[in-house]
């Protein structure tokens, strides 16, 4: 199993409307459906002793702390290709989301080759590291220090977010990593490529193993005359990046600065940008779940030929699986300040909850199991997804009106319960939030029950098999 196509948006704690940290990623996969849940792993359920499921690296047992903390977690649930943890945010509200699937080049792997023979990958990295993480700088260290000791097999992106700081850490070759602090008042936006352009060894906001600069000078692999750009230097810049890749980038770039401009196809948009405006929630939510809105190359549009409709990826399609946004706050007390806003299925036809993450158990119809199950939303997501894919034009604005009442139910909720929670901490806290995170839980379960129903309702008589003299 392998989930390569997702699409990571990073939002500074002063680039967003209420002075929280975000980032966010939409976990794709491929022809196969990979049902993933949410799930609460306490100290006593982190694996004691560690082997990868793919690759049967065995972790050394002082590699794993004795007192890991408490996180949350959106594995694939079958577990029959390891636990795939997707994202989460611990006890000490430090948030991780791993991975992005990005690319690489014939110079870097001829000199560092990706490892065949053990290693880790997108299955192990939030395990091995959230638990025993205090910080998100934290998060790059311990994450560089298992890429050098252990090797990875595949070419990944990271984040991790803590109160103050954003890092976006990159995998180079089979054993070496660089990563960037993303200023606070700057947003990223990162599809299936290597997107770290500018960097700065030795610099405050830049890290790198001690030896990749030195393997950079010895093998000649900087095209630049001056400085140091990592997407061209370990990088791709291919007809696929071209439709696969840089259109995701170019559309988030031109819904958060309209002056943005270029070209869909640009290979060089930058990493680090900034918006025309304070970023929300909901901004987060659309572009997750865009699909070239208003212009030629939208899918369910009427602006384009059908050949432009299929010219490039969109961010949301019928293999997004699970899609987070993991929000650190500000404004609130440590014990309300982690909310993973999580969605399941195709992310044009569901809507995010925001789960407090200070709790003791998750809401049963997140726990989701591996066959098909109407009680647990991915399936039933998944089912009003594919139904709602047949007509866009009937389907779509009943989903907007599910979404918009969603939200708005939730953050009402959220709302009266970071009222109800000051003052409180331990058990007393964890309740009343396991407790609010159940209200939204069933509020959109509940809705998306009515969305299936009005759907139902609204294409009885767009069915094909039908005769219109009445007896």
């Amino acid at each position: 199993m392998k989930k390569a196509e997702c699409t990571t948006i990073l939002v500074g704690k002063n680039a967003s409307i209420d002075g929280s940290a975000m980032i966010a990623r939409s976990e794709d996969g491929g022809r196969e459906i990979i049902p993933e849940g949410f799930e609460l792993i306490t100290p006593e359920k982190q694996p004691k002793h560690y082997e990868s499921v793919i690759s049967h690296q065995k972790i050394d047992d002082k590699d794993l702390a004795d007192t890991p903390l408490r996180y949350t977690s959106a594995p694939d649930v079958s577990g029959e290709s390891g636990i795939w943890a997707a994202a989460g945010i611990n006890s000490e509200n430090i948030a991780m989301t791993a991975t992005e699937t990005i690319t690489t080049n014939s110079r870097i792997q001829g000199i560092d080759p990706l490892v065949t023979e053990g290693g880790l990958g997108e299955e192990d990295f939030v395990t091995l590291t959230l638990p025993y993480i205090h910080s998100a700088l934290d998060g790059v260290k311990r994450m560089g220090y298992l890429l050098e000791k252990y090797g990875t097999y595949e070419m990944n992106g990271m984040a991790f977010a803590d109160h103050d700081e954003i890092w976006y850490l990159e995998t180079i070759g089979g054993h070496h990593w660089i990563a960037r602090r993303i200023p606070d008042d700057a947003y990223v936006v990162a599809p299936n490529r290597l997107n770290i352009d500018e960097f700065h060894f030795g610099e405050d906001g830049f890290l790198a193993d001690d030896t990749l600069e030195g393997i950079i000078e010895e093998y000649h692999l900087n095209p630049d005359r001056e400085g140091y750009n990592m997407r061209h230097i370990f990088g791709s810049s291919t007809v696929k990046d071209a439709h696969y890749n840089n259109p995701r980038a170019w559309f988030v770039h031109n819904y958060f600065d309209p002056e943005f401009g270029g070209k869909p196809t640009d290979q060089d948009q930058p990493f680090i940008c900034h918006a025309n405006r304070k970023i929300s929630i909901e901004d987060i939510c659309f572009v997750e779940s865009s699909h070239y809105q208003d212009t030629p190359f939208d899918p369910y549009g009427d602006l384009g030929t059908p050949e432009q409709k299929k010219t490039y990826r969109p961010i949301a399609l019928n293999r997004n699986f699970e899609t987070h946004i993991l929000q650190v706050r500000n404004d609130v007390p440590e014990e309300i300040a982690g909310v993973q806003w999580l969605c399941f299925g195709p992310n044009t036809f569901n809507s995010f909850v925001p789960f407090y993450t200070n709790v003791n158990d998750t809401p049963a119809s997140f726990q989701t199991g591996p066959k098909f199950d109407l009680n647990k939303i991915f399936w039933l997501n998944k089912l009003t997804a594919q139904l709602g894919d047949t007509n866009f034009k009937v389907y779509g604005e009943l989903e907007s009106d599910f979404e918009q009442k969603s939200l708005s139910q939730c953050h009402f909720i959220q709302h009266e319960t970071d009222k109800k929670a000051a003052g409180l901490t331990g058990k007393e806290a964890e309740d009343l939030l396991t407790e609010a995170n159940q209200k939204m839980a069933d509020q959109v379960y509940n809705n998306t029950i009515e969305l299936l129903s009005n759907m139902v309702n609204e294409g009885h008589n767009l069915a094909t098999l039908k005769f219109d003299l009445l007896d």
